[in-house]
């Protein structure tokens, strides 16, 4: 069932998207060359706890961190560990989730470790396109295909692959509501968009084919070629008809 949001509980989901948005822009600001994800991690949920919030991903389904750290060719769910070293030249999906309030933010960002390839910068480029122009099109009155339809027809321009098993989704007092918001899809199909719909809008881009595999450890998710992927994410409110993100500092 879709939840829709009032303007005052989208104005108090404001405040855990500030949240996710400054561990976001901190954490980031730490990403370097010889830093271990552990480190993000532990300053990620310091700076949560001292907002006064929870971090929403620790402990959701089990899963241990309080960020998501996915270098490389690492699409999602990358589990933090003091062995995982940020070399020159690597490339980091970094995704965190504040809650405070009842209310849940989410978002994520792909972080150059010093140096990258053209290569990598380019498709860094592009994904954070896609999630802008993705955006763009969630505005009441168009349809939820717009918003993968977007998405999709940058990425495939580009020669890049869309991953299908993982998309956006509804957020709200829960991480994950309906529905779910696919970064692929047909312009004016689907679920009509309406006001005061919420979203996590968060293309998942690979380099290489969109075919992915689940890791071992239930949790990380990867290129089934080894190429790289990057992953950009902002929680987004209908508010007016209008998009409006809501993980701002």
């Amino acid at each position: 069932m879709i939840k829709i949001k009032s303007k005052s509980e989208i104005d108090a989901m404001r405040e855990a998207g500030r949240i996710s948005a400054k561990v976001l822009r901190m954490v980031g600001a730490r990403v370097a060359p010889g830093v271990s994800t552990l480190e993000l991690d532990q300053l990620a949920e310091n700076i949560i706890r001292l907002e006064g919030a929870i971090p929403a991903f620790k402990g959701y389904g089990g899963f241990p961190g309080s960020i998501c750290a996915s270098v490389n060719d690492a699409v999602v769910h990358g589990i933090p560990s003091a062995d995982v070293i940020l070399q020159e030249g690597d490339i980091i999906s970094i995704d965190t989730g504040a809650i405070i309030d009842g209310w849940v933010g989410d978002n994520a960002w792909t972080f150059p470790v010093g140096k990258i390839s053209k290569e990598k910068q380019r498709l860094l480029d592009v994904t954070e396109s896609c999630m802008w122009a993705a955006i763009d099109a969630a505005r009441a009155g168009n349809r939820l295909g717009d918003i993968g339809h977007a998405c999709q027809t940058i990425a495939e321009k580009a020669g890049y692959g869309v991953v299908r098993e993982y998309v956006g989704h509804g957020i709200g007092h829960e991480m994950h509501e309906d529905p779910a918001v696919p970064n692929y899809g047909s312009a004016h199909s689907g679920l009509k968009l309406e006001e005061g719909m919420t979203f996590a809008i968060e293309p998942m881009i690979n380099m290489g084919t969109y075919k992915i595999v689940d890791g071992d450890d239930g949790w990380l998710v990867t290129t089934a070629d080894g190429l790289p992927s990057a992953h950009f994410e902002k929680t987004v409110a209908i508010c007016d008809g209008d998009p409006i993100i809501l993980t701002n500092e």
